[in-house]
Formats: structure tokens, sequence, C-alpha cells
């Protein structure tokens, strides 16, 4: 069966419950490239397994450390997956990998603290550390476009007393880049240098290109990732942003109890819904060819897009990402801002896509912006061609006006 024909897009539905910048937040007839959540219906498995649920009526409190199957099938799939070796009793469900990174946040920083945030890197690092209280101190993590990796020659630079954590984001939201064993060698010998924690955010470690490997920071050794603290979440993999489904793990028993303390989940008031965890279970369990099929189509999409923005569209850039879903894409020679881009766009040939810039990846990602890949070859081509009208129109007006 094709998962991921553009017949399986359900658009009325998506109109009606797609929101966080898609389908549902759009006028009528704009494409929204947008949000990291594809346009495709979960596995039916996953389906499958939350009807079985649902039959039998029942919606009880869940054990406040989520339900062992969870745990379970958490460290086998990541053991499967990624090599990583986890003890089930040191994993916590939570109600996404953003909650667990403000557990996290909240478990280690206090203010006064800093915790030093990559430039660019998904907001939610330095939204979790200013939740805590405490300071986001950027790195300007410049893309070695040659050599395809990020230059971390002036990570310790940023590094000072009040220094208590760095983020690691891996693979990395929005460069699409893997880190190489050497590169999170380094990170963690500064990390040992210093005495500083690490938060780990390895959401996208499922979305892996055929060209490329991943290696997680736990292949350094169970000794010295004591000082890690890791989050992973089903939205991007499995599309279940709106079940609202994580966890955060540890391998170090005292620090893992810090962050059971800060979860809340011993008053209820923190924790995944029951329904959560039964679809994250199957998605683990169940879901290995819907898996395989959707990373064949996204590298379809992505080595598309790519060959289409830098062959049709002289002035943009479009980086050849490893991992995830998402492009990022140089609009400099445009000589206008991502968001005044995105809003022409908009405007101009109805296609939404994310701006660079502070508000969602730091100040280093400004002229550039972020194109979803995970919906459809049709209406990925469509919105490319509105992509290319649209940055011809601009051209012309320039030239018009000068």
């Amino acid at each position: 069966m094709n998962y991921f024909d553009n017949k399986n897009i359900k658009l009325d539905v998506l109109k009606k419950k797609a929101y966080n910048l898609r389908w549902a937040e759009v006028e009528e007839g704009v494409i929204p490239l947008t949000a990291a959540d594809m346009d495709y219906p979960c596995a039916p498995a996953i389906q499958q397994a939350l009807l079985t649920y649902v039959e039998d009526g029942y919606f009880s409190y869940t054990p406040k450390m989520g339900l062992p199957a969870f745990n379970q099938a958490f460290v086998n799939y990541v053991k499967e997956t990624k090599g990583e070796v986890i003890d089930a009793e040191h994993v916590l469900a939570v109600d996404s990998a953003a909650r667990g990174m403000c557990i996290i946040a909240k478990a280690f920083l206090k203010p006064g603290d800093e915790m030093i945030v990559f430039d660019p890197c998904d907001f939610l690092f330095r939204e979790s550390c200013i939740a805590a209280g405490a300071t986001p101190i950027s790195y300007a993590a410049k893309l070695d476009t040659e050599h395809r990796k990020m230059d971390l020659s002036r990570l310790e630079e940023c590094i000072s007393a009040r220094t208590k954590m760095i983020g690691l984001c891996n693979p990395h939201n929005p460069y699409g880049l893997v880190y190489t064993e050497e590169e999170l060698d380094a990170i963690m010998r500064l990390c040992e240098k210093h005495d500083l924690l690490i938060m780990n955010d390895e959401i996208w470690s499922d979305i892996l290109y055929p060209d490329a490997a991943f290696r997680s920071i736990y292949c350094l050794g169970e000794e010295r990732c004591k000082r890690v603290l890791s989050v992973f979440g089903f939205s991007k993999s499995f599309g279940l942003a709106g079940l609202r489904i994580g966890c955060v793990y540890a391998t170090d028993d005292e620090k893992f109890k810090k962050l059971v303390n800060a979860s809340d989940v011993l008053s209820t008031a923190g924790g995944a819904t029951s329904l959560s965890q039964i679809a994250a279970i199957a998605a683990m369990e169940e879901t290995a060819d819907w898996r395989t099929a959707f990373l064949e189509h996204i590298t379809k999409n992505r080595d598309f897009a790519v060959a289409f923005i830098n062959e049709h569209i002289p002035a943009l850039h479009a980086y050849k990402p490893q991992a995830t879903f998402l492009l990022y894409v140089d609009i400099q020679e445009l000589k206008i801002t991502g968001a005044e881009f995105v809003e022409f766009l908009k405007k101009e040939v109805k296609l939404a896509i994310v701006p660079g810039g502070h508000q969602y990846f730091g100040d280093e990602s400004e002229g550039h912006v972020r194109i979803c890949l995970a919906t459809s070859m049709e209406i990925l081509s469509e919105g490319l061609n509105r992509l290319q009208r649209g940055v011809e129109m601009l051209m012309e007006r320039r030239i018009h006006h000068a």
C-alpha cells in the first residue's frame, strides 16, 4: 500500500484540524509549507490501537510514572534504532518533547544561571531556559557550507562561571545536520572541563536520509553521559503532534529523580494521557514498514526541492539536509528580511513558509527561510512553483522601481 499518495491527504480534514501556522490557520487557497507537521494521517497501526483502547470505554488515571509498557517500548525502540542503552526506570512519559525541555530547565537551572543555546536552533531551547528564570547565551553556530557542518571552534568562549548547561539539538533544526562522533566528543569534553549539563533533544533522530548516519551522544559511553538529560517526541516521525506525547530520560539515577520532581507527575498535574501513550507504544512497535515508506517519500521530496530551488531560483540557495523533513534556504541575495519575504509570498502568490530571525530560530537565521517537505509531491511542487513566481515578481518590481 502506498501511504503517501496525494489522494491520502485529506485537505477538508486538515483545514479543520491542522493548526500551528498550517491549513486551519491560513486563508483559503494558501499552501502552508510551514510548521514541522506532516500532512498525512498517522500509521494505520496507531489508528487501530487507539480504536481498540477506546472500545473499552475506560479513561482512568494512569500510573504517575507512565504506563510500564510505554517505558519498555521506548527502551527497546531506542536500542534498536539508535543503539542507546537506557533503563526503563529512567524514562518518564510527558506531554511532548517541548514539555521535557521545560522540565529539564526547571530541574537544573535557576535565576542567575546561564545556558548556551545554539543560534540558529529551535526556539524551545531559549524559551525553556527563560521559563526557568535563567539566561540563554547565544552561540553563533555558523554553517560551514563547504563541509556541511557547524563551526564549533568558538563555543568555549561563551562559557562563564554562571554557565550550567548546553543545549544540543541532534539532528539540528533548522540546518538539518547530524553531528559526527568527533563533534559530540568535542562538546562533551567542554562540558566535562567546565562541569556542564547537556540538554539533548533527539526528536528528529528518526528522520534520517540514506546518505547520512546518525550518532547519538550516548555513543560516548554510559559514564560520560551521566551529565546528559534527553527528550524525545512523537510529533515529527509519527504525526502525533495533537496527542502531545514525548518523554524525558537520563542515565543518572539522582538526576532522573530531579526530573521527576520537576515534572509534577507525582501530583497528577503533569504527565501524559493514556491515549497518547497507547498511540506512542503502537508507533514504536508496529510502524516499521510505514516509517520506511515515509522516509522513501521524504527523500524524493528533499531531492526534488533542493534541485528545483538551486536550478530554477538562482537568487536562492537550498541546503541539502541530512535529517529532518525541513529545508533551510538562503535568501540573502534578495536583500529583504525573512519576515518581509514571507509576507510578500503569502500576499502575492498564496504561499506560507517560516521566516528566519529571532522569533523562531535566533538572529543568525536572518536572511533565511524554512520550508516543510512533509506533504505530497503535488502540493510541494505547486508550492515551489509559487516560490519561484514570487521571487520573479519581487525581482521584476525592483527593476521597475529602480
